[in-house]
């Protein structure tokens, strides 16, 4: 069974340790669970991935403590310096050149030339990374394609066999957001805890797109696969009530009373995105036992909304 380990000295030093044995724990961060590994270490990666049943065309994220340490891994720019300036700690990753000295082992990168890097916001995890003392990958802590874990318990509940260290609620629920800084042009590379907007306004540019690709071809970023984040009950997008066989989830004041959750009844993006995996997650769980689907009312696409809006198209996508 995945044994809960508090945050304190003695957790933290445990789970130090499994990392530097070359093993996974999951991590709490302000965004979602990650399931930690030594990012040094091939065979260690070689885990994460075995573990999630991830495609290995799909790269990870490394995190680090500080922006120091990320110019040890990563080629900056001034997009970059000017986003890590701002934005960091938070819930964004930047996907840089690697140095010529990078530590990380090239499986991390997917067979390519760049890295994801980011620095969380999410106490626990920054003493983690500082008492490891080593970059760690640390993709969310669930089967690849499953629902996001953004409590211990999700992923106690998907990934019996490991080590969670338990920092509460995710604060913010949703993946970072990652934006390419690679040459002249910025790109959006995956819509996250950041809205565009706000990255748009640090940068004084509009990002460039990557067009979605749904074949093996090497990813830029992590969470481009066309279904990802799925449930296991099938999910209908923009209902306006539920069907006989469905559990409907709501969104802002004027949710229907046959809701089975409303992700935020005053209609704030923030508590939605906090709320999305944490409702998916029990409602999965309840049309599992009932023998029913799920259906979700239309979420604006205004700031957290676009981030909300693609999880929940793949999640939907049969």
């Amino acid at each position: 069974m995945s044994q809960l380990i508090d945050a304190d000295a003695k957790g933290l030093a445990t789970c130090a340790d499994h990392l530097r044995q070359g093993e996974a724990v999951a991590m709490p961060t302000e965004t979602v669970y990650g399931l930690a590994a030594d990012a040094t270490q091939g065979d260690a990666i070689a885990k994460i991935y075995a573990l999630k049943n991830r495609p290995q065309f799909n790269p990870l994220i490394c995190h680090v403590p500080d922006l120091e340490n990320a110019r040890q891994l990563g080629v900056f720019n001034a997009a970059a310096e000017k986003l890590a300036a701002q934005f960091w700690p938070g819930p964004l990753t930047l996907v840089l050149p690697r140095t010529p000295d990078c530590p990380v082992h090239p499986l991390a990168s997917a067979g390519l030339d760049t890295l994801a890097i980011r620095v969380p916001a999410h106490r626990v995890a920054q003493d983690l990374l500082r008492a490891f003392g080593r970059p760690v990958v640390a993709p969310s802590a669930n089967p690849s394609g499953r629902l996001s874990p953004s409590q211990a318990g999700h992923v106690a509940a998907m990934l019996p066999d490991i080590p969670v260290l338990d920092g509460g609620a995710c604060a913010i629920g949703l993946e970072s957001s990652i934006v390419g800084c690679l040459d002249t042009a910025s790109l959006w590379l995956r819509a996250g805890g950041l809205s565009r907007e706000a990255i748009e306004a640090c940068l004084g540019e509009t990002l460039d797109e990557v067009p979605e690709t749904h074949d093996g071809e090497a990813k830029l970023a992590p969470g481009r696969l066309a279904r990802h984040y799925a449930p296991k009950a099938a999910l209908r997008l923009n209902a306006e009530t539920a069907q006989a066989d469905e559990l409907l989830i709501g969104f802002g004041a004027k949710a229907p009373a046959i809701c089975a959750a409303n992700l935020s009844a005053k209609g704030d993006m923030a508590e939605a995105a906090a709320q999305l995996f944490s409702t998916l997650h029990a409602l999965d769980a309840l049309a599992e036992t009932q023998g029913k689907r799920l259906a979700i009312m239309a979420i604006p696409e205004d700031g957290l909304g676009e981030a909300i809006n693609d999880r929940l198209r793949r999640a939907a996508q049969s």
